[in-house]
Protein backbone atom coordinates (compact mmCIF):
# COMPACT_ATOMS: atom_id res chain seq x y z
CA UNK A 1 0.00 0.00 0.00
CA UNK A 2 1.24 3.27 -1.08
CA UNK A 3 2.66 5.57 1.73
CA UNK A 4 0.29 8.86 2.57
CA UNK A 5 1.91 11.95 2.12
CA UNK A 6 4.45 13.28 5.05
CA UNK A 7 2.53 16.66 5.34
CA UNK A 8 -0.94 15.00 5.14
CA UNK A 9 -0.12 12.61 8.21
CA UNK A 10 0.93 15.69 10.31
CA UNK A 11 -1.94 17.89 8.58
CA UNK A 12 0.36 20.57 7.72
CA UNK A 13 1.26 22.94 4.41
CA UNK A 14 4.29 21.72 2.64
CA UNK A 15 5.55 25.12 3.44
CA UNK A 16 5.00 24.40 6.99
CA UNK A 17 7.43 26.39 9.23
CA UNK A 18 9.79 24.30 12.31
CA UNK A 19 7.46 25.51 14.94
CA UNK A 20 4.43 24.54 12.87
CA UNK A 21 5.79 20.99 12.48
CA UNK A 22 6.47 20.31 15.45
CA UNK A 23 3.24 21.97 16.86
CA UNK A 24 1.15 19.37 14.81
CA UNK A 25 3.49 16.35 16.04
CA UNK A 26 3.27 17.01 19.24
CA UNK A 27 -0.57 17.57 19.04
CA UNK A 28 -0.51 14.11 17.45
CA UNK A 29 2.01 11.83 19.47
CA UNK A 30 -0.14 12.84 22.60
CA UNK A 31 -3.13 11.40 20.67
CA UNK A 32 -1.86 8.66 19.46
CA UNK A 33 0.73 7.33 22.13
CA UNK A 34 0.19 3.56 22.60
CA UNK A 35 0.19 4.21 26.81
CA UNK A 36 -2.76 6.51 25.78
CA UNK A 37 -4.40 3.60 23.57
CA UNK A 38 -3.14 0.26 25.24
CA UNK A 39 -4.16 -2.62 23.05
CA UNK A 40 -5.17 -0.36 20.09
CA UNK A 41 -2.85 -1.19 16.99
CA UNK A 42 -4.04 1.35 15.04
CA UNK A 43 -3.16 3.95 16.99
CA UNK A 44 0.52 2.66 17.30
CA UNK A 45 0.73 2.15 13.85
CA UNK A 46 -0.85 6.18 13.26
CA UNK A 47 2.22 6.66 15.80
CA UNK A 48 4.98 4.84 14.10
CA UNK A 49 3.49 7.22 10.64
CA UNK A 50 3.48 10.45 12.25
CA UNK A 51 6.80 9.63 14.39
CA UNK A 52 8.77 8.94 10.71
CA UNK A 53 6.63 11.92 8.90
CA UNK A 54 8.33 14.51 11.37
CA UNK A 55 11.75 12.45 11.58
CA UNK A 56 11.84 13.46 7.86
CA UNK A 57 10.27 16.84 7.56
CA UNK A 58 12.07 18.54 10.70
CA UNK A 59 15.54 17.48 9.16
CA UNK A 60 16.17 20.50 6.37
CA UNK A 61 17.94 17.77 4.19
CA UNK A 62 16.09 15.17 4.55
CA UNK A 63 12.97 17.73 3.78
CA UNK A 64 14.62 18.87 0.69
CA UNK A 65 14.95 15.55 -0.56
CA UNK A 66 11.60 14.93 0.22
CA UNK A 67 9.94 17.69 -1.23
CA UNK A 68 11.96 17.08 -4.65
CA UNK A 69 12.14 13.12 -4.84
CA UNK A 70 8.69 11.95 -2.38
CA UNK A 71 9.03 8.61 -0.43
CA UNK A 72 11.90 7.49 -3.33
CA UNK A 73 14.30 9.48 -1.64
CA UNK A 74 14.42 7.09 1.59
CA UNK A 75 13.96 3.93 -0.29
CA UNK A 76 16.54 1.14 -1.51
CA UNK A 77 19.20 2.08 0.87
CA UNK A 78 19.24 6.10 -0.04
CA UNK A 79 19.88 7.26 3.49
CA UNK A 80 15.90 7.64 4.92
CA UNK A 81 14.66 6.84 8.30
CA UNK A 82 13.63 2.86 6.91
CA UNK A 83 17.04 2.30 5.95
CA UNK A 84 17.80 -0.64 8.38
CA UNK A 85 15.67 0.62 11.14
CA UNK A 86 12.97 -1.42 13.22
CA UNK A 87 9.66 -0.11 11.78
CA UNK A 88 10.33 1.97 9.16
CA UNK A 89 11.76 5.13 11.18
CA UNK A 90 14.53 5.88 13.99
CA UNK A 91 13.16 5.71 17.76
CA UNK A 92 16.40 8.48 18.06
CA UNK A 93 14.49 10.90 15.69
CA UNK A 94 11.71 12.88 15.63
CA UNK A 95 10.09 11.28 18.76
CA UNK A 96 13.39 11.47 21.24
CA UNK A 97 13.69 15.10 20.37
CA UNK A 98 10.81 15.91 22.50
CA UNK A 99 9.92 12.68 24.48
CA UNK A 100 11.45 14.51 27.81
CA UNK A 101 9.12 17.74 26.96
CA UNK A 102 5.84 15.50 26.63
CA UNK A 103 6.29 12.52 28.65
CA UNK A 104 8.96 14.12 31.33
CA UNK A 105 6.39 14.18 33.97
CA UNK A 106 5.43 10.49 33.60
CA UNK A 107 9.30 9.30 34.18
CA UNK A 108 10.30 11.43 36.86
CA UNK A 109 12.57 14.02 34.57
CA UNK A 110 15.13 14.16 32.18
CA UNK A 111 16.32 10.56 31.12
CA UNK A 112 19.89 9.50 32.50
CA UNK A 113 19.54 11.89 35.35
CA UNK A 114 19.60 9.85 38.56
CA UNK A 115 18.43 11.40 41.44
CA UNK A 116 20.67 11.87 44.66
CA UNK A 117 18.87 11.82 48.39
CA UNK A 118 16.04 14.52 48.21
CA UNK A 119 16.69 17.68 49.78
CA UNK A 120 14.84 18.68 53.22
CA UNK A 121 11.92 20.47 53.09
CA UNK A 122 11.26 24.04 53.70
CA UNK A 123 9.19 25.35 56.77
CA UNK A 124 7.21 28.61 57.36
CA UNK A 125 6.53 29.90 60.81
CA UNK A 126 4.19 32.72 61.37
CA UNK A 127 5.49 35.42 63.77
CA UNK A 128 3.32 38.76 64.69
CA UNK A 129 5.54 41.70 66.07
CA UNK A 130 4.70 45.16 67.24
CA UNK A 131 4.07 48.16 65.43
CA UNK A 132 7.23 49.62 67.84
CA UNK A 133 9.27 46.56 67.24
CA UNK A 134 9.05 46.83 62.86
CA UNK A 135 10.26 50.43 63.74
CA UNK A 136 13.21 49.69 66.37
CA UNK A 137 13.76 45.95 64.65
CA UNK A 138 14.58 43.30 67.35
CA UNK A 139 16.32 40.17 68.11
CA UNK A 140 14.15 37.06 68.01
CA UNK A 141 14.28 33.82 69.39
CA UNK A 142 11.61 31.15 68.37
CA UNK A 143 11.07 27.43 68.93
CA UNK A 144 10.21 25.44 66.01
CA UNK A 145 9.54 21.71 65.79
CA UNK A 146 11.23 20.07 62.93
CA UNK A 147 13.18 17.23 61.87
CA UNK A 148 17.12 17.76 62.98
CA UNK A 149 20.38 15.55 61.47
CA UNK A 150 20.41 12.78 63.73
CA UNK A 151 23.32 12.69 65.93
CA UNK A 152 24.19 9.18 66.42
CA UNK A 153 24.81 8.39 62.81
CA UNK A 154 25.71 12.29 61.83
CA UNK A 155 22.92 11.84 59.00
CA UNK A 156 23.72 8.70 57.11
CA UNK A 157 21.21 6.62 58.69
CA UNK A 158 23.95 3.55 59.20
CA UNK A 159 24.70 2.24 62.36
CA UNK A 160 27.83 3.29 63.72
CA UNK A 161 31.00 1.41 62.21
CA UNK A 162 29.21 0.31 59.04
CA UNK A 163 28.61 2.09 55.08
CA UNK A 164 25.94 2.00 52.63
CA UNK A 165 26.56 -0.52 50.32
CA UNK A 166 25.51 -0.33 46.72
CA UNK A 167 21.40 -0.84 45.45
CA UNK A 168 21.72 -4.40 43.83
CA UNK A 169 18.47 -3.28 42.15
CA UNK A 170 19.78 -0.47 39.98
CA UNK A 171 23.80 -1.26 40.79
CA UNK A 172 24.55 2.38 41.78
CA UNK A 173 22.77 3.87 39.03
CA UNK A 174 19.64 5.36 41.11
CA UNK A 175 17.73 4.33 37.78
CA UNK A 176 16.23 1.18 36.17
CA UNK A 177 15.35 0.46 32.56
CA UNK A 178 11.32 0.09 31.97
CA UNK A 179 10.39 -1.35 28.80
CA UNK A 180 6.83 0.44 27.91
CA UNK A 181 4.88 -0.61 24.51
CA UNK A 182 7.80 -0.99 22.00
CA UNK A 183 10.64 1.63 23.85
CA UNK A 184 12.46 1.52 26.86
CA UNK A 185 12.14 4.63 29.31
CA UNK A 186 14.31 4.92 32.60
CA UNK A 187 12.42 5.14 35.92
CA UNK A 188 14.28 6.39 39.29
CA UNK A 189 15.14 2.95 41.59
CA UNK A 190 11.97 2.31 44.10
CA UNK A 191 14.93 0.29 45.97
CA UNK A 192 17.26 3.00 46.74
CA UNK A 193 15.12 5.88 46.00
CA UNK A 194 17.53 7.29 43.62
CA UNK A 195 20.66 7.63 45.76
CA UNK A 196 22.43 4.53 43.92
CA UNK A 197 22.96 3.34 47.88
CA UNK A 198 20.63 0.79 50.57
CA UNK A 199 21.63 0.83 54.18
CA UNK A 200 21.98 -2.42 54.65
CA UNK A 201 22.53 -1.71 58.88
CA UNK A 202 19.87 1.26 59.97
CA UNK A 203 20.82 3.45 62.51
CA UNK A 204 18.18 2.28 65.49
CA UNK A 205 17.92 5.92 66.43
CA UNK A 206 16.81 7.34 63.23
CA UNK A 207 15.60 4.30 61.65
CA UNK A 208 17.83 4.75 58.73
CA UNK A 209 16.62 7.80 57.49
CA UNK A 210 19.58 9.90 58.86
CA UNK A 211 16.92 12.44 60.86
CA UNK A 212 14.85 12.55 64.15
CA UNK A 213 12.05 14.61 65.22
CA UNK A 214 13.00 17.14 67.59
CA UNK A 215 12.46 20.74 68.63
CA UNK A 216 14.69 23.72 67.67
CA UNK A 217 15.75 27.15 69.03
CA UNK A 218 16.35 29.46 66.24
CA UNK A 219 17.51 32.92 67.00
CA UNK A 220 17.55 35.62 63.72
CA UNK A 221 17.21 39.43 63.69
CA UNK A 222 14.03 41.52 62.48
CA UNK A 223 15.44 44.42 60.50
CA UNK A 224 13.92 47.90 61.60
CA UNK A 225 11.51 49.09 58.89
CA UNK A 226 9.90 45.44 58.71
CA UNK A 227 6.63 45.52 57.12
CA UNK A 228 3.46 43.63 57.19
CA UNK A 229 3.61 40.28 55.17
CA UNK A 230 7.43 40.47 55.01
CA UNK A 231 9.18 37.36 54.55
CA UNK A 232 12.55 36.09 56.48
CA UNK A 233 14.70 33.74 55.01
CA UNK A 234 16.57 31.52 57.31
CA UNK A 235 18.73 29.32 55.10
CA UNK A 236 19.46 25.91 56.27
CA UNK A 237 17.08 26.18 59.01
CA UNK A 238 13.98 23.82 57.41
CA UNK A 239 13.99 20.08 57.63
CA UNK A 240 17.03 18.13 57.80
CA UNK A 241 17.44 16.17 54.19
CA UNK A 242 17.07 12.07 54.22
CA UNK A 243 20.10 10.70 54.86
CA UNK A 244 22.35 13.33 54.92
CA UNK A 245 21.32 15.23 52.25
CA UNK A 246 21.04 18.71 52.42
CA UNK A 247 18.25 21.19 55.09
CA UNK A 248 15.56 23.15 53.40
CA UNK A 249 15.28 26.45 54.64
CA UNK A 250 12.95 27.78 57.06
CA UNK A 251 10.80 31.34 56.14
CA UNK A 252 9.37 33.91 58.93
CA UNK A 253 6.06 35.41 57.70
CA UNK A 254 6.10 38.43 60.01
CA UNK A 255 2.61 39.83 60.40
CA UNK A 256 2.42 43.66 62.39
CA UNK A 257 -0.25 43.89 64.69
CA UNK A 258 -2.52 46.84 64.58
CA UNK A 259 -1.93 49.60 67.33
CA UNK A 260 -3.87 51.45 69.12
CA UNK A 261 -2.40 55.14 68.42
CA UNK A 262 -0.98 54.94 64.95
CA UNK A 263 -1.70 53.97 61.65
CA UNK A 264 0.85 52.81 59.11
CA UNK A 265 1.17 53.80 55.52
CA UNK A 266 4.52 52.52 54.10
CA UNK A 267 6.99 54.46 55.63
CA UNK A 268 4.74 57.08 57.37
CA UNK A 269 2.55 56.83 60.24
CA UNK A 270 -0.92 58.78 60.78
CA UNK A 271 -2.63 59.65 64.04
CA UNK A 272 -5.98 61.44 65.33
CA UNK A 273 -5.72 64.16 68.09
CA UNK A 274 -8.72 65.49 69.54
CA UNK A 275 -8.25 69.23 70.22
CA UNK A 276 -10.31 71.26 72.45
CA UNK A 277 -12.63 73.74 70.83
CA UNK A 278 -10.90 76.81 72.66
CA UNK A 279 -7.62 75.67 71.38
CA UNK A 280 -9.30 75.66 67.63
CA UNK A 281 -10.75 78.62 67.57
CA UNK A 282 -7.91 80.59 69.57
CA UNK A 283 -4.62 78.82 68.30
CA UNK A 284 -2.45 76.74 70.82
CA UNK A 285 0.28 74.24 71.05
CA UNK A 286 -0.12 70.29 71.55
CA UNK A 287 2.41 67.53 72.65
CA UNK A 288 1.77 64.14 70.55
CA UNK A 289 3.56 60.90 71.11
CA UNK A 290 5.75 59.80 68.61
CA UNK A 291 6.87 56.01 67.62
CA UNK A 292 10.13 56.13 69.03
CA UNK A 293 8.58 56.48 72.32
CA UNK A 294 9.10 60.62 72.62
CA UNK A 295 6.83 63.46 72.29
CA UNK A 296 6.69 65.79 69.63
CA UNK A 297 4.82 69.36 69.68
CA UNK A 298 2.70 70.24 67.29
CA UNK A 299 2.00 74.65 66.42
CA UNK A 300 -2.08 74.87 66.12
CA UNK A 301 -2.56 77.87 63.85
CA UNK A 302 -6.10 80.05 65.14
CA UNK A 303 -8.90 78.73 63.73
CA UNK A 304 -8.19 75.30 62.61
CA UNK A 305 -10.97 73.19 61.62
CA UNK A 306 -11.24 69.65 62.38
CA UNK A 307 -10.03 67.08 60.28
CA UNK A 308 -6.92 69.17 59.31
CA UNK A 309 -3.70 67.61 58.90
CA UNK A 310 -0.20 68.92 60.09
CA UNK A 311 3.34 66.72 58.97
CA UNK A 312 6.06 66.02 61.18
CA UNK A 313 9.03 65.46 59.21
CA UNK A 314 11.32 62.31 59.93
CA UNK A 315 8.60 61.22 62.88
CA UNK A 316 8.13 58.07 60.97
CA UNK A 317 8.75 54.73 60.85
CA UNK A 318 12.22 53.24 59.91
CA UNK A 319 12.88 52.55 56.09
CA UNK A 320 13.98 49.28 55.50
CA UNK A 321 17.93 49.29 54.49
CA UNK A 322 17.97 52.90 54.44
CA UNK A 323 18.80 54.51 57.94
CA UNK A 324 16.36 57.08 57.16
CA UNK A 325 12.65 57.58 58.51
CA UNK A 326 9.26 58.17 56.70
CA UNK A 327 7.29 61.04 58.24
CA UNK A 328 3.77 61.31 60.77
CA UNK A 329 0.71 63.08 60.11
CA UNK A 330 -0.98 64.39 63.03
CA UNK A 331 -4.69 64.70 61.48
CA UNK A 332 -6.34 66.81 64.40
CA UNK A 333 -10.52 66.29 65.63
CA UNK A 334 -12.33 69.53 67.11
CA UNK A 335 -14.03 68.21 70.28
CA UNK A 336 -16.99 69.64 71.13
CA UNK A 337 -17.59 70.32 74.46
CA UNK A 338 -20.22 68.60 77.09
CA UNK A 339 -22.08 68.65 80.22
CA UNK A 340 -21.53 72.42 80.34
CA UNK A 341 -22.23 74.65 83.22
CA UNK A 342 -25.09 77.22 83.06
CA UNK A 343 -22.12 79.93 83.05
CA UNK A 344 -20.48 78.41 80.17
CA UNK A 345 -23.92 77.54 78.02
CA UNK A 346 -24.59 81.63 78.43
CA UNK A 347 -21.44 82.72 77.46
CA UNK A 348 -21.62 80.15 73.96
CA UNK A 349 -24.75 81.66 73.65
CA UNK A 350 -22.98 85.27 73.89
CA UNK A 351 -20.83 84.37 71.52
CA UNK A 352 -23.55 82.50 68.94
CA UNK A 353 -25.22 86.18 68.94
CA UNK A 354 -22.29 88.21 68.79
CA UNK A 355 -20.57 86.08 66.28
CA UNK A 356 -22.95 84.70 63.82
CA UNK A 357 -21.82 85.36 59.85
CA UNK A 358 -19.34 84.58 57.19
CA UNK A 359 -16.48 86.50 58.96
CA UNK A 360 -16.46 84.00 61.58
CA UNK A 361 -18.47 80.82 60.19
CA UNK A 362 -17.03 81.03 56.52
CA UNK A 363 -17.37 77.03 56.01
CA UNK A 364 -20.46 76.86 57.04
CA UNK A 365 -21.96 79.83 55.88
CA UNK A 366 -20.38 78.68 52.57
CA UNK A 367 -22.52 75.63 52.72
CA UNK A 368 -25.30 77.15 53.20
CA UNK A 369 -25.10 79.50 50.67
CA UNK A 370 -24.87 76.95 48.39
CA UNK A 371 -27.67 75.38 49.60
CA UNK A 372 -29.74 78.14 48.92
CA UNK A 373 -29.12 78.82 45.49
CA UNK A 374 -29.30 74.95 44.71
CA UNK A 375 -33.02 75.37 46.13
CA UNK A 376 -33.72 78.59 44.38
CA UNK A 377 -32.42 76.96 40.93
CA UNK A 378 -34.85 73.89 41.62
CA UNK A 379 -37.79 76.53 41.90
CA UNK A 380 -37.03 78.61 38.92
CA UNK A 381 -36.23 81.71 40.69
Amino acid sequence: MAKQDFYEVLGVARGASADELKRAYRKLAMKYHPDRNPGDESAEHKFKEISEAYDVLKDEQKRAAYDRFGHAAFEQGMGGPGAGQAGGFDFAGGFADIFDEMFGEFVGGRRGAPRGARRGADLRYNMEISLEEAYRGKHATIQVPTSDTCETCSGSGCKPGTQPVTCPTCNGAGQVRVQQSFFTIQRTCHTCGGTGRTIKDPCTTCGGQGRVRKEKTLEFDVPPGSEDGMRIRLSGKGEAGARGAAPGDLYVFLTVAPHRLFQRDGADIYCKAPIPITTAALGGNMEVPTIDGATARVSIPEGTQSGAQFRLRGKGMSILRSGSRGDMYVQVQVETPRNLTRRQRELLQQFSEEGSGATHNPESHGFFARVKEFIDGQLGK
